[in-house]
């Protein structure tokens, strides 16, 4: 027990969340950098001869330089063994971060110095809030002109309602960027152009008292506006409070340079002294505690043809307490089966390492024969709890998908059947049309690109979609007591069925819904499916 008491508290799990181009992706190689995970980080975008950054495996992303999917990344420093959860920061792919966060313990959030909060931001960051998660803020991109630094903590405050704490304050930005002011240590870190892609850089510290030396060393008018700035912040700014940060509602903020590599560090270092080993997790059963608790795990994304020789599917998994063993039996609580669990592997973008072992807090992957679904529970035998479920987000954009060869249905339906199961898309038909017409719904329209590009890359078929109009979906509550024939809708309104047979209703206004369900008296409608 005291192994796994002690592996399980060195484990630190967390996501980064991000506005696309915000620099994430630079962010997440240096700090595998400083974990000797890799040993030169290649620049992310720019020509197509450039290294692609180690967490965008999907073929479609390497050509858009955007993340697609999320990617899970392992390393260990100074003692922490850290999971890292990588996110897709285009909007139309928040479904996906949102099963991400549901894994995380913290979420990093890394804002573009230059532009403050955006709208993709925002929209992650109400996930962290509804999951009440820790945040931690890195202020990217100081090495270009940046927006006044009190502006850029006023912009976190307003736009997502939580407090910031700056760790540590930025001298000028851009050319005239000097380095970085430590709070706790009262001593100016002075910067140095590190862009070589290693982690060896000059650092510089000088006490903020030694007043010549840091004059001498930054220039009589940032030093004029350091000290100056430093009053105002000692005077205004939140007191640190490390239970509000676990709480949610403090974010400490760091700013630096993912891409020169000067700040990283002392963030990661905070950072790690800040956030939590393993939280215990709502199970149906109460609390599941990480130590106490012998293994059981969450399933929180499945991810098909990672491997283009092996056709394979993957199913990761967080697990949440206990020590995971590679022989062990386990229980598939959804599926109702005592099993062992196949090729669990721990998969650093498209490299992969097999498991013999694994601790609350990691995420492995197992080979998933087609039995896994998003929200589904593992654990022990002679356990039968579950996790709370994962919502499905409700679609807002349709298409009638079909395929251009009609002889490719069986591939067809395979393929975009297993995409579905990925929960990049949602698969809907018409109720009682002898039609097998099949409409596919998707949070962002990016999403219809993937699913062209994937069908025919992986199975090898193409397919024509018509765009429909309909922008507002509702599941039916109460199925059973509705009798689907005589639901006297409106002309815009169209009634499918999902993949599990529930039935829902399409609508192209959303004033639509109203006048149904006024229509129908005792008719309940709700925006989520549930599995």
């Amino acid at each position: 027990m005291g192994n796994r008491t002690e592996e399980i508290n060195r484990r630190r799990t967390f996501a980064i969340i991000s506005h696309p181009d915000a620099g994430k992706t630079t962010l997440t190689e240096k700090f595998l950098l400083y974990g000797g995970a890799i040993n030169l980080a290649g620049s992310v975008k720019g020509k197509a001869t450039a290294r692609h950054a180690v967490s965008d495996w999907m073929e479609i992303e390497k050509e858009r330089g955007i993340s697609v999917t999320s990617s899970v990344l392992q390393f260990e420093y100074d003692g922490y063994c850290i999971n890292i959860l990588d996110t897709p920061g285009h909007q139309d792919f928040s479904e996906d971060t949102y099963r991400t966060l549901m894994a995380a313990d913290s979420a990093v959030m890394v804002i573009d110095a230059s532009k403050g909060v955006e709208a993709q931001t925002r929209k992650l960051f109400k996930v962290c809030v509804m999951r009440k998660i820790p945040i931690f803020t890195f202020i990217n991109k100081m090495d270009r002109d940046a927006n006044d630094t009190f502006d850029l903590l006023d912009d976190i405050e307003k736009e997502l309602g939580i407090a910031t704490c700056p760790v540590n304050w930025p001298i000028g930005s851009g050319k005239n960027f000097k380095g970085v002011y430590d709070r706790e240590k009262r001593c100016v870190i002075s910067y140095a152009d590190t862009e070589k892609g290693t982690k060896e850089g000059t650092a510089t510290e000088i006490p903020v008292q030694d007043e010549g030396h840091l004059r001498e060393m930054i220039g009589e008018e940032a030093a004029d506006k350091l000290l100056e700035e430093i009053e105002l912040l000692d005077g205004a700014s939140a007191e640190f409070d490390l239970e509000l940060v676990r709480k949610g509602e403090l974010t400490p903020v760091c700013f630096g340079s993912a891409l020169t590599n000067f700040g990283v560090e002392i963030f990661l270092k905070h950072f790690l002294e800040m956030a939590t080993a393993p939280l215990p997790r709502r199970a149906d059963v109460g609390l599941i505690d990480p130590v106490e608790n012998e293994f059981s795990a969450f399933v929180f994304k499945i991810q098909a043809n990672m491997n283009k020789a092996h056709r394979d599917r993957i199913a990761f998994m967080r697990i949440c307490s206990g020590r995971f063993d590679a022989q062990m039996e386990v229980r598939h609580v959804q599926g109702g089966k005592v099993m062992r669990l196949s090729q669990p592997q721990q998969i650093m973008a498209d490299e992969r390492k097999i498991l013999t072992e694994a601790y609350a807090g990691d995420i492995i992957g197992v080979f998933d024969p087609g039995i896994f679904s998003i929200g589904d529970t593992l654990c022990m035998p002679k356990d039968k709890f579950r996790y709370e479920g994962i919502p499905t987000f409700a679609p807002e954009h349709f298409a009638r998908v079909r395929q251009v060869d009609t002889m490719k249905r069986k591939q067809f339906v395979k393929g975009i059947e297993q995409i579905a199961q990925e929960g990049a898309i949602q698969i809907f038909q018409e109720l009682n049309s002898g039609l097998e017409e099949i409409i596919v719904g998707v949070v962002g329209v990016l999403q219809f690109d993937v699913l062209k590009y994937r069908l025919k890359n992986e199975y090898n078929v193409e397919i024509r979609m018509e765009n429909l109009p309909y922008e507002h979906i509702r599941w039916i509550e109460n199925k059973d007591q509705v009798d689907l024939d005589k639901l006297v809708g409106t002309s815009d309104m169209k009634k499918v069925k999902d993949r599990k047979g529930n039935p829902l209703l399409l609508f192209v206004n959303s004033w639509s819904i109203g006048m149904t369900l006024d229509r129908n008296k005792g008719l309940e409608l709700t925006e989520f499916g549930r599995d």
